[in-house]
């Protein structure tokens, strides 16, 4: 944001209420233009300069640890590059969708979160590279295969296709991906994008790491700027949430996302030293990150929503028959469900205080995410 925008950004929204825009808040969403990662940006230009004399570069390992900008430096990078290589491509979900066969190279971003299998891989690397709508029934993975490498038969069509999120809970591997482009391995190059370089990978490897606390101060204050009204956020409170941090951009987002939320709510017209610490506590010590959550099936994420809107967490029986009552979906669908995102990681099993009789100690699940950003995005999306 340059001066001029930020002039006119003060002169139109002084009496919009302390949040103007929550998505620069969104720890799931990514500036076209990443702060603080320059040298992390450069070292990625160098693997990639091959595309700049319209030759695919070789494959890639962006790693590093959660939190420091990974997702960010790619979606940021390929979105530039796109526009650099043709024209301005619509984007559907977090995936690029390119032009014509008669680009050079296209630059496709695929989300692992989402794309958890061999068919939906190829079903996404074809939406993203192909302008007719890609169906989803009535037609099986060997097709879909097929189809991909007869996009690819042009000797004018390659592309850089960058997997996010590799090796996360149900996500593919590095040693998946490459089997899954084995028919078109000489017209594609793979970045993988996770918090290890891939077993046995034996090509280019661009780390990123950890945020330093005044970068993430820096992070911090250019999305509240964005964000909220004017000295919303404290350049002390954005200090303060960095520290805590310890590098993590996500969770220092998730922190300042719920200070605000909770300063809104209550009418406040800036972030409070009170708002910061339960925005600070809303965020697990280890947790995951919000976007596995909002990448969940809708009836996933209206269970976790009903599960956060009870009074108290009860043991998993009776929260899934609370929950069954507010929804169309049964006690016991409920509770596969709740065992289910427990066993993904997404909630925690904690056996109770209480027995239930027989002298067992029923479990309860606690959400391993920040919820209040997890409320106010998902209730938006389905409202």
């Amino acid at each position: 944001m340059d001066l001029e925008d930020r002039i006119a950004r003060r002169q139109t929204t002084r009496d919009d209420g302390l949040i103007v825009d929550r998505s620069p808040l969104n720890p799931a969403v990514h500036l076209t233009d990443p702060v603080g990662r320059g040298p992390v940006l450069e070292r990625f230009l160098d693997v990639l300069d091959p595309v700049f004399d319209q030759r695919l570069p070789p494959d890639a390992a962006v790693y590093g640890p959660k939190g420091a900008g990974k997702s960010a430096v790619v979606s940021a990078l390929f979105t530039h590059l796109n526009d650099q290589f043709g024209r301005r491509h619509q984007r559907i979900g977090t995936t690029t969708r390119a032009g014509t066969a008669t680009d050079t190279i296209e630059f496709v971003h695929v989300d692992a979160y989402r794309t958890t299998s061999e068919f939906q891989f190829h079903h996404t690397l074809l939406d993203a590279i192909v302008d007719e709508s890609v169906p989803r029934r009535g037609v099986g993975t060997e097709r879909l295969r097929e189809r991909v490498v007869e996009q690819f038969a042009s000797p004018t069509r390659t592309a850089v296709v960058a997997v996010d999120h590799v090796a996360g809970e149900n996500s593919p591997s590095g040693a998946d991906l490459r089997e899954w482009l084995t028919p078109v391995e000489d017209d594609v190059a793979l970045v993988v994008v996770g918090r290890a370089v891939p077993d046995g990978w034996n090509s280019e490897t661009v780390h990123v790491p950890e945020y330093r606390q005044h970068a993430l101060v820096d992070i911090l204050t250019e999305r509240a700027s964005r964000a909220l009204a004017s000295s919303a956020l404290r350049h002390g409170q954005a200090r303060h949430v960095a520290e805590w941090a310890s590098g993590d951009a996500h969770d220092a987002l998730a922190a300042t996302f719920g200070a605000a939320e909770l300063a809104d709510e209550d009418g406040a017209d800036r972030i409070r030293a009170t708002d910061v610490d339960a925005g600070i506590d809303d965020v697990p010590d280890d947790g995951i990150h919000v976007g596995r959550v909002f990448a969940l099936p809708e009836n996933r994420r209206k269970v976790l929503s009903e599960l956060l809107s009870l009074d108290a967490t009860p043991p998993i029986d009776e929260a899934a028959s609370a929950i069954a009552e507010r929804s169309d979906l049964s006690a016991a669908t409920v509770k596969r469900f709740l065992y289910e995102l427990a066993e993904r990681g997404v909630l925690e099993r904690v056996q109770t205080d209480s027995t239930d009789g027989s002298g067992r100690r029923p479990s309860r699940v606690e959400p391993r995410f920040p919820t209040l950003p997890f409320r106010r995005v998902d209730g938006e999306r389905r409202a």
